[in-house]
């Protein structure tokens, strides 16, 4: 049985890539934008491979890595694709010919998906030359400024993506990252003090054979924002906001939507009776 805490987070900047229902129309940019397919290579490794033109040069090999912070590309790819300017001199202390800066790469062609102006960072990663000594040429990883703008379905029967472009817009990881790199070391160890941005309060649960609609919430927590909207424990919540839930992981992508101190409508059901209840979120602590 699936028993996760759901005193959340709310509409807080992460790391992670928006997942979307299939038919939840709510983040995606145009219900007419047909699905770009782009196949993929399993390699005995088990990464996943993908042929990647930049500019229009290539196909070039690249890791897709849904782990991977941001998009890499090699210094062949780099020199071969004309993603230097004209003037560029590489300095003689690049650590694995790293650059300092990111580049943007006009043209990224991966299969049916096409982008303009991706950023990406040069180098000649040691780990990338480790496995392309194992299964042969890699050129760089796709990393999350590019898989986080669409929603993303991976089918390994078929070995092939389907991206469709979503309204989230992921923050810039190549600058964030640099800039802690850089920052002075008094800065760097400075302790960080983490809070969420809102609160819920709910815990909810399903069981593995429950196919039912919608997840039992099976504690409300006191004084939270779900207790003073009257959420009781023994309701079955059916939607938030206007998105399925499904499942728990339904409801952490739909809580991670709802936006402090505006009320979103919860959908439930309560002794066999629909309800519709208003939960205003308030500030995380």
């Amino acid at each position: 049985m699936k028993r996760l805490l759901m005193v959340m987070t709310v509409a807080a900047a992460g790391l992670i890539a928006p997942t979307t229902r299939a038919d939840d129309p709510a983040d995606v940019k145009s219900a007419d934008v047909k699905p770009a397919v782009v196949p993929f290579e399993m390699l005995k490794s088990q990464h996943m491979a993908v042929q990647v033109k930049v500019n229009g040069k290539g196909p070039f090999r690249l890791i897709f890595d849904t782990g991977a912070p941001f998009t890499l590309i090699s210094n062949k790819v780099a020199r071969e694709a004309n993603v230097f300017p004209e003037n560029f001199k590489p300095s003689p202390f690049a650590l694995f010919g790293m650059q300092q800066k990111p580049y943007r790469l006009k043209e990224l062609e991966m299969g049916e998906l096409k982008l303009a102006n991706v950023d990406a960072m040069v180098m000649d990663h040691p780990t990338v030359g480790a496995l392309a000594s194992v299964v042969g040429p890699i050129e760089g990883i796709i990393g999350f400024n590019v898989f986080a703008k669409h929603r993303t379905t991976i089918d390994y029967q078929a070995k092939a993506m389907t991206f469709v472009p979503v309204k989230y817009e992921p923050i810039n990881m190549i600058d964030k990252l640099m800039r802690i790199m850089l920052a002075p070391p008094k800065e760097r160890s400075q302790p960080k003090v983490l809070a969420p941005a809102g609160l819920l309060g709910i815990r909810v649960e399903k069981a593995k054979e429950d196919e039912n609609a919608g997840v039992t919430i099976a504690e409300v927590f006191a004084d939270s924002p779900a207790a003073e909207a009257g959420l009781k424990p023994g309701d079955r919540l059916l939607t938030l906001a206007g998105r399925w839930t499904d499942s728990v992981e339904d409801c952490y992508f739909a809580a991670s939507r709802l936006q402090v101190g505006i009320a979103a409508d919860a959908e439930i059901i309560r002794d066999g009776t629909k309800q519709k209840i208003k939960i205003t979120i308030r500030p995380g602590t």
